[in-house]
């Protein structure tokens, strides 16, 4: 499967609001994981078998718990079974299609 997430603090001590500290604790999270990620400027999308994907993101959760006493989730899953390396398997066909336009 593949799971794009967002997490982050509904409330934080910077005076600006930042939650980059925040986040940095989940990333790192996932970064641990040993799973093939990918994090962007708004998500951070995950690959591998439910258990495990889903076991990461409840870590990063729980981390970004730990300085915020509530958190936002967001959560989008592209579950197909028999697949595997869909991070750069879409973008590989949707190169494809995109070529074929010309």
């Amino acid at each position: 499967m593949l799971l794009a997430f967002a997490v982050a603090p509904t409330t934080t001590s910077s005076a600006e609001g930042a939650v980059t500290s925040a986040v940095a604790r989940a990333v790192k999270i996932v970064r641990e994981s040993g799973l093939p990620y990918e994090t962007t400027s708004m998500f951070t999308t995950i690959e591998g078998e439910w258990d495990e994907v889903m076991s990461v993101v409840k870590a990063a959760t729980d981390a970004v718990a730990e300085v915020s006493p509530r958190v936002s989730l967001v959560m989008k899953a592209d579950i197909r079974a028999g697949r595997s390396d869909e991070m750069h398997g879409k973008l590989e066909r949707l190169e494809s299609a995109i070529a074929e336009l010309g």
